[in-house]
């Protein structure tokens, strides 16, 4: 797996996701990318974060309020670089996504998703029906959340 997965990604995806890296702050794909859609694992291809719960932290990486299922990403605890930190994982690929800490919005429940944009692929409102998405085109309806 890790050869083919060597010959998918490119080696920022690869070294972020299976070697738990970090790409460079202010310098990636998705961190000043607000155009609607969903944020998928660039392995699995299972959703994990919607553009309208994506907001602008600051932090030089994409930040979310929430994932779109919960149940898709996995927490960890993570002490590297002497740190004590929230790891968060896709569930399915097992790769790593970044951390998850509680200084995001409160009126949002306070939490801030804080993801490498080598972990995801952008899939835009107007292409989800055609990537095999169409279940969530309903999250971008305006009585949506």
């Amino acid at each position: 797996m890790t050869e083919e997965l060597k010959k998918k990604l490119t080696p920022m995806q690869y070294h972020v996701t299976q070697e738990n890296g970090t790409e460079p702050p202010f310098q990636n794909e998705y961190d000043a990318h607000f155009e609607e859609g969903i944020y998928v694992d660039v392995i699995s291809g299972k959703p994990l974060f919607s553009s309208r719960d994506k907001y602008d932290a600051g932090c030089g990486w994409p930040a979310f309020t929430r994932p779109i299922e919960k149940m898709e990403v996995t927490e960890h605890f993570d002490t590297s670089f002497g740190m004590r930190r929230v790891e968060v994982r896709s569930k399915e690929a097992d790769a790593h996504l970044g951390h998850v800490f509680e200084d995001g919005p409160e009126e949002e429940g306070g939490l801030r998703y804080c993801i490498n944009s080598a972990a995801l692929r952008f899939i835009p409102v107007d292409e989800l029906e055609a990537e095999g998405y169409g279940a969530y085109v309903a999250l971008f309806k305006d009585d949506a959340r």
